[in-house]
């Protein structure tokens, strides 16, 4: 008998094709098929640094408050050392002054910082949280930050529940009213901004380019004239 043929080979599978690049391009943008990089929304601000800048911008307002507050009631320690001829008495009045002087400015400086560092860290909280939520950042974030703020600050103030359901409806509606047209300035100078500084882009790079062939073009007759 004749050996049967042995069976045909089979074809060899097709080489899978390698996975999309995730790298970005030379421009900045991600290539088809790629995830894009989570950065932030435009116009808005770390969290971390606006707290700071609340906290700090709360010091200062409380101690100069307190600080030029404390200056109308140097009148009545001057009048109080004026009544007196003795020296030790005197100096003791100026002293008690000075130290409660001390005391109002450090005390409002901590009071202002701790209640403009929590409005700044809720407000922006909120702003990122509904900016995370929504997947756009827009002046109804602004708005809706605000109003949130407003309202939960209202809601913590000394009062009867009708004082305070009262004060959370009116901070509710004032911080949207406020917030709104100015997260609308905001966005349009951020976006102004961006404009500005995309179309600025290709002016500094031939700017770059220019000095460089400037500084090359030296390098080279520099080297000539060495060779000579």
């Amino acid at each position: 008998m004749v050996a049967s043929a042995p069976p045909p080979a089979e074809p060899a599978a097709a080489a899978t094709n390698p996975p999309a690049s995730t790298a970005p391009t030379e421009d900045g943008e991600v290539e088809a098929g790629a995830t894009p990089s989570r950065t932030s929304a435009l116009g808005t601000a770390n969290w971390g640094t606006a707290t700071l800048v609340g906290v700090f911008a709360g010091l200062i307002y409380g101690g100069s408050k307190e600080a030029s507050a404390s200056v109308s009631k140097d009148a009545e320690v001057m009048l109080k050392m004026g009544s007196t001829t003795d020296k030790r008495e005197q100096y003791r009045l100026m002293r008690d002054a000075m130290e409660k002087r001390f005391i109002w400015v450090a005390k409002g400086s901590l009071v202002g910082g701790v209640r403009l560092g929590m409005f700044t860290a809720t407000f922006f909280g909120i702003q990122n949280l509904l900016i995370e939520k929504r997947g756009v950042h827009d002046v109804f974030n602004i708005a809706g930050a605000g109003s949130a703020t407003a309202a939960a600050f209202g809601l913590i103030l000394p009062g009867s529940p009708m004082w305070r359901a009262r004060n959370v409806l009116v901070g509710s509606a004032l911080g949207a009213g406020v917030c709104f047209p100015l997260g609308w300035i905001q966005l349009k100078l951020a976006e102004k901004a961006n404009l500005e500084m995309a179309s600025s882009k290709p002016t500094d790079l031939v700017e770059e380019q220019g000095n460089q062939s400037g500084v090359g073009a030296a390098i080279e007759r520099l080297g000539r004239s060495l060779k000579k």
